[in-house]
């Protein structure tokens, strides 16, 4: 039976690409694949065939012989291809066909990155970020502050220098997997690939390792830094110090630090943003007649605002400008003051007098109060009808 056209096996153009013919071969492979299609019994000639094709066409000598001779270019020695009764139906062949595009696939996650084999991995890998919860004040947050903090942290080895090596000696490629950092193993059509259990990936072992870290390059230490808090950070600000992170393994970059702020609540401010809220509380004589009452600024100053005759609980005023700064900006927000119109308690006898005195004397005095119950007896007044 005649062999059929390998571009027309892969379903590709004889102008297409290394690429394209990859692609065309995942797609074919994924929709072949015998464990996929058990109920067809073609398939797996059919993905052999389409295997046999791909490992034709992705070799650059062997597609540009195909390309001028066709099959006939790997009968009777012309070629370095599959010749009759000796093509890639072996289940080895195929396997190393199909590990091309598995590699592909899933090489990131087997450790390589780039897929096709990779080579081997450097011995020295960057060091972890860290995090670190740092809770501020408000007043420290409205003016900007240099904190000390202590950072339990992996800090390179004074002894190997990083190395991992006693005496600095240089890591050998580790026997086991040649320096790849991974092994494979043959699993019926497929090749499967695990980390290194010698090297742990790192393609490499050394033979002395520093008896100060291990080997590691790297030993467990608690550091102290100092942080600049900038003005008007809020919960859930995040400042990174690049390079302040864990060690590198084996001589690697050191990763970062983060830092995330938590502001405090305050007891007499609460915070909207750059906006500053703060509840007052005035007499009810004060609220009345009118007159002024002293405020706290964030600061540590003090304002004075006016409070107008006949002022209710919840009227609000403005203090321009004596909110929080913006982040890493020159703007800065206003300070809202709310009254709360308190009413006495533990009164004389001579209050209790003066005030029943003034209630008689007040019935015009409270529009708010004869407007509810004008409402509240108009609305009897229809129940009852």
């Amino acid at each position: 039976m005649a062999k059929r056209d390998y571009y027309e096996v892969l379903g590709a153009s004889k102008g297409a690409s290394a690429d394209e013919l990859k692609k065309a071969y995942r797609q074919k492979a994924k929709e072949l694949h015998p464990d996929r299609n058990s109920d067809n019994p073609q398939a797996e000639a059919q993905f052999k065939e389409v295997n046999e094709a791909y490992e034709v066409l992705k070799d650059e000598q062997k597609k540009a012989a195909y390309d001028r001779f066709g099959h006939q270019a790997f009968e009777g020695g012309m070629g370095g291809g599959p010749r009759p009764g000796q093509g890639y139906g072996q289940q080895g062949d195929f396997a190393s066909a199909f590990s091309d595009v598995f590699e592909d696939l899933f090489g990131d996650f087997m450790g390589g990155r780039g897929g096709g084999g990779g080579g081997a991995r450097s011995r020295a890998q960057r060091g972890s970020d860290l995090r670190y919860n740092l809770r501020v004040t408000l007043e420290e947050a409205y003016s900007g502050i240099q904190k000390t903090i202590s950072v339990p942290t992996s800090v390179t080895c004074d002894v190997c220098h990083g190395s991992g090596a006693e005496g600095g000696a240089e890591p050998v490629t580790c026997p086991t997997c040649s320096g790849m950092g991974k092994v494979r193993a043959q699993q019926g059509f497929f090749t499967v690939e695990r980390t290194c259990p010698t090297c742990n990936g790192m393609g490499q072992i050394i033979k002395n390792p520093c008896k100060n870290c291990g080997g590691h390059g790297r030993v467990q230490k608690e550091r102290t830094l100092s942080v600049n808090i900038p003005q008007g950070v809020e919960t859930g600000t995040r400042i990174r110090l690049a390079g302040e992170g864990e060690a590198g393994l084996r001589g690697g970059p050191q990763g970062d630090l983060y830092i995330f702020i938590e502001v405090k609540e305050h007891a007499i401010f609460q915070r909207d943003g750059v906006h500053l809220f703060c509840r007052v509380p005035v007499s009810m004589p004060t609220a009345a007649l009118g007159g002024e009452v002293e405020v706290p600024t964030i600061d540590g100053g003090k304002a004075r605002v006016k409070v107008p005759a006949g002022a209710q609980t919840g009227k609000q005023m403005r203090l321009r400008m004596k909110g929080m700064p913006a982040l890493r900006s020159g703007n800065t927000g206003d300070m809202v003051i709310e009254l709360a119109v308190e009413t006495p308690v533990n009164l004389t006898s001579r209050q209790r007098e003066l005030l029943r005195e003034f209630e008689d004397l007040s019935e015009e005095n409270n529009p708010e109060s004869s407007s509810f119950f004008s409402k509240v007896k108009g609305f009897w007044d229809g129940m009852k009808g």
